[in-house]
């Protein structure tokens, strides 16, 4: 793994960053990015405004936790490392408090399959973790139960985290999951929202397969 690939990296997370509050998905500094690299992982830093962020301001991260930079990893640092351990098939990370999502969040639930874009998630669900406070091995324990088997979830009272298999695709999903979010909202205002099947959820996962994201070739 060369440098010029560790930079183009680095610039790709500084990029994700900055774009995620005109992405309407965060606000301020309370997001974090992480994409694994090598033996570990690059993080955002805590704390650091995004427009005054650079790619030598990304911290590598070791996946026990320590560092060798003059800036510290994000608080949320311990829900990186622990999905890019236990989760193979994930190589990044975007965790952030978009309104809608933190609405559900706060009120602590799921998310039903209103729409059939949840497949995006893996499942018939968006679940919503139990509560631990911010930035401790209870969150991620938690964290990791309700992304069982799915690619995004809720934190309860706090936000939501979206996975992939590259930033563009956990990055997509994290804008799709707070536009379901949205959706749902209103739509609970209108009425009663009807829930798909459970079958038809199964369908639409595996056309997903094939769905979100790609390379220009």
């Amino acid at each position: 793994m060369s440098e010029q690939n560790e930079a183009a990296l680095r610039q790709a997370i500084v990029v994700a960053a900055r774009s995620m509050n005109g992405l309407g998905i965060n606000h301020g500094t309370s997001g974090n990015v992480s994409v694994r690299w090598g033996d570990g992982l690059l993080i955002t830093p805590s704390g650091l405004p995004y427009e005054q962020m650079s790619a030598d301001d990304v911290v590598c991260l070791a996946m026990d936790g320590s560092f060798d930079h003059p800036l510290v990893p994000s608080t949320e640092w311990r829900i990186h490392r622990d999905i890019l351990e236990k989760r193979p098939d994930v190589n990044a990370v975007v965790h952030a408090h978009p309104i809608h999502c933190t609405a559900f969040a706060m009120c602590r639930q799921d998310i039903p399959a209103v729409h059939y874009m949840i497949a995006a998630a893996g499942g018939p669900t968006i679940r919503c973790s139990g509560y631990a406070t911010f930035g401790t091995p209870e969150l991620s324990e938690l964290a990791l139960e309700a992304l069982e088997d799915r690619a995004c979830c809720l934190l309860a009272n706090h936000g939501m985290i979206a996975t992939g298999p590259s930033l563009s695709k956990a990055l997509w999903l994290a804008v799709e999951l707070e536009t379901l979010c949205r959706q749902y909202a209103v739509a609970l205002q209108v009425g009663r929202p009807h829930v798909l099947s459970d079958e038809e959820i199964a369908r639409n996962v595996e056309k997903f397969k094939a769905y979100g994201p790609r390379p220009k070739t």
